[in-house]
């Protein structure tokens, strides 16, 4: 329960650190949904 209370506590005293963290995630997310898209492209015979 101490490293749930420290990283709550990091954040707290960070509140920059939670944008970064959200727009870290939405890009890879991005990325991710691109490099599926460009997987899935089959351009037949």
């Amino acid at each position: 329960m101490s490293q749930t209370q420290s990283v709550k506590d990091t954040l707290a005293s960070h509140p920059k650190l939670i944008g970064m963290i959200f727009a870290v995630l939405l890009l890879l997310t991005q990325a991710g949904a691109a490099a599926g898209a460009a997987a899935a492209t089959f351009a037949g015979p």
